[in-house]
């Protein structure tokens, strides 16, 4: 069979005609692929979206690779772009090197004769861990200012979770061992400064340490409470707080003017207030060991081939499942878009990113936002007050398509051509000292936070602002010459998510301005949440296909993504409705109506599969529901979908009407 794919954009080549969308909407337009694609040697999984990242990465290379034989000048973007890629690329000089240039960091950590100087140390650009997390964001009460923000930190295992739950039980066993092996790899045990012990011991004071760090964390589904984690507060009441804790010297090791601190936010300060009692109280010889043992793991993947391969069996192997380690040249592509991605992104955008993708963008940002002003302003569950006030925001959300107006300026960032761990350095102390300076400044608007060449999307609370990278406007999610259906299935959807996310559990609490502000009456609120408590139930009970019952969805976790999901598909089809009327309803050449191959688009993108272990660690890391409850979890609670394939009671995605979720 011919696929229509030419003719709408839309692939049908992996349908698998056994299964009925009206059962499995997911697995009827993806269950070809899902049979037959394995999840590459290097990868925890397999996606759309992973396509277009290597499709993207192999793009980038070639632009590196370009760079690395012009000859440019060193101090160049160009130069420095060549200098980086080819340093990391000399696996035999880093074998010859060895440990060499961890030597000086192990020193310092084993020479940090008190907790003043190892709290002082933990603030700095290249300290590999720190009991607490400094970053610096929009100030929630006032977005037009930057705020120095602290959060919690410390741990080796992706979440709190892993040092207490019993399924992972075998994963802390083997980050003791892996601990144990950098201990040995380094040279550790015996060394002054350090408890007595073998490299076992070692890493066994380490995990004990990090235990019980973990107790003080908060979980997931707190951490994303944007009220609670507003909690700014002044010299005075920090030293009230956290009595224990020298926050003069962690911000002097962090670089920061005292009078940038004077009013800092707390994240979680349930944490810190405990923490800062077990950082007064721990010796500072364990204390030295967890940040040497984090110092050789943050340096691992930059050393020589022992502490590579250590380091993957551990984070690649172990925690995700992934057989192989990604080649070194896709290594080093990430280690250059880390450090000097928007130099990268110039190119990329001069290359790949055509004028008129960004007109067919803008149009179609402007449908969606158009679809919503329709919606929110007849919902009948929303009082005029607080529909006002929601529309007022709409009207000031900023979309950013494509790339930055202005690129990034790298040229204090330093290549050291005899050291790659050095380098690696230099980019820590570059990016910190970009973050810390913006601290008494005000917020610059056209800052991005991602490069034009990474594959996805995002929502800023704080500046009520949707922002679309060049490199997700490809097929499946966008293409120039796609069926309007196809395109609003796929981009359109996913516009209409990071506006949704404006209005989520969370995005719903700041105004238009991107201020932590509550625009809604009482009554409102209470029905917002309570259809939200129906979403929340809905994915507590879903568990994904190819794991054990034991493991479900965390719909409280998932709850802004799902809302998300949820609304920008239902305004992305009203914006397809209000574009081509009529026609929606029209057979196309595929067989298929303009409204199924909207829903048949949205079950394409979400194209994908895990391996076992990176299924069940995002599980408890990810915000976002896997795959394919992204695309069947949705579609079962919006009206047209029955309507367009017939679904009745009895088949895999009827939901009775009264418990079908309906926000915006």
């Amino acid at each position: 069979m011919t696929s229509p794919e030419t003719q709408t954009g839309l692939d049908l080549t992996q349908i698998d005609e056994s299964v009925r969308p009206q059962d499995d909407l997911f697995g009827f337009i993806n269950g070809a692929w899902l049979a037959s694609a394995e999840i590459p040697a290097d990868k925890p999984s397999y996606s759309e979206f992973m396509r277009l990242h290597d499709l993207s990465e192999e793009r980038v290379r070639g632009i590196i690779e370009k760079a690395a034989a012009s000859n440019a000048p060193a101090d160049s973007n160009e130069g420095k772009i060549g200098a980086l890629y080819e340093l990391f690329m000399d696996e035999a000089r880093l074998n010859e090197v060895g440990t060499r240039d961890l030597e000086p960091q192990l020193e310092r950590i084993l020479s940090l004769a008190d907790r003043s100087a190892l709290t002082s140390f933990t603030g700095e650009a290249t300290a590999p861990t720190g009991i607490i997390a400094l970053y610096v964001w929009t100030d929630a009460n006032n977005p037009d200012r930057y705020q120095a923000q602290i959060g919690q930190a410390g741990l080796g295992l992706p979440d709190e979770s892993f040092y207490r739950d019993e399924q992972y039980g075998a994963i802390r066993e083997a980050y003791v061992n892996y601990l144990a092996t950098l201990a040995d790899l380094a040279q550790l045990p015996g060394r002054a400064g350090l408890p007595e012990g073998d490299a076992r011991a070692l890493a066994e004071t380490v995990m004990d340490l990090e235990t019980r760090i973990a107790k003080a964390h908060v979980d997931v589904v707190r951490r994303r409470d944007s009220e609670k984690s507003n909690n700014p507060m002044s010299v005075a009441e920090r030293a009230d707080a956290f009595p224990s804790f020298d926050w003069s010297a962690y911000f002097e090791g962090a670089g920061a003017k005292a009078e940038w601190v004077e009013t800092i936010n707390i994240n979680e300060p349930e944490y810190t207030k405990a923490i800062a009692k077990l950082w007064g109280s721990e010796s500072l010889e364990n204390l030295r060991a967890w940040l040497a043992l984090h110092a050789i793991d943050a340096a691992a993947p930059y050393l020589s081939e022992d502490f590579v391969s250590a380091h993957f069996n551990f984070h690649g192997a172990t925690l995700s499942g992934t057989a192989e380690i990604r080649d070194r040249w896709k290594r080093g592509v990430s280690l250059v878009e880390a450090a000097l991605g928007e130099a990268v992104g110039e190119t990329y955008v001069a290359r790949y990113f055509p004028p008129e993708a960004k007109e067919r963008m803008e149009h179609l940002v402007e449908a969606l936002i158009t679809a919503y002003r329709e919606s929110i302003s007849s919902l009948e569950w929303m009082t005029p007050a607080t529909r006002e006030k929601a529309l007022a925001k709409l009207e000031k959300f900023t979309p950013k398509i494509g790339r930055p107006e202005t690129w990034r300026d790298y040229s204090s960032l330093t290549i050291d051509p005899d050291s790659l761990l050095a380098t690696v350095g230099n980019i820590a102390t570059f990016t910190h000292d970009y973050e810390i300076a913006k601290l008494g400044r005000s917020v610059d608007r056209g800052e991005w936070h991602m490069t034009p060449q990474t594959v996805n999307a995002y929502y800023n609370p704080g500046a009520n602002e949707i922002v679309f990278p060049a490199a997700i406007l490809q097929p499946p999610y966008f293409g120039i010459d796609a069926d309007d259906a196809v395109n609003f299935g796929g981009i359109g959807a996913v516009i209409g998510h990071e506006i949704g996310h404006g209005f989520d559990d969370q995005g719903s609490k700041y105004d238009g301005d991107g201020a932590l502000k509550s625009w809604w009456t009482e009554a409102d609120r209470e029905e917002f949440e309570k259809r939200t408590r129906s979403l929340i139930a809905d994915y507590d009970a879903m568990s994904p296909r190819d794991l054990s019952d034991e493991h479900h969805v965390n719909g409280a976790f998932t709850i802004g993504e799902n809302i998300g999901d949820l609304g920008g598909l239902t305004i992305a089809l009203k914006a397809y409705l209000n574009e081509v009327g009529e026609a929606a309803h029209e057979v196309g050449s595929d067989g298929y109506t303009g409204i199924q191959r909207l829903f048949l688009s949205w079950g394409a993108v979400w194209r994908g599969k895990n391996r076992e272990a990176d299924a069940i660690r995002r599980l408890a890391i990810d915000p976002h529901s896997p795959m394919e409850f992204r695309a069947n979890g949705v579609v079962r609670h919006i009206d047209a979908f029955h309507d367009a394939f017939g679904v009745k009671e009895g088949d895999g995605l009827f939901l009775a009407p009264e418990r079908r979720v309906s926000i915006w």
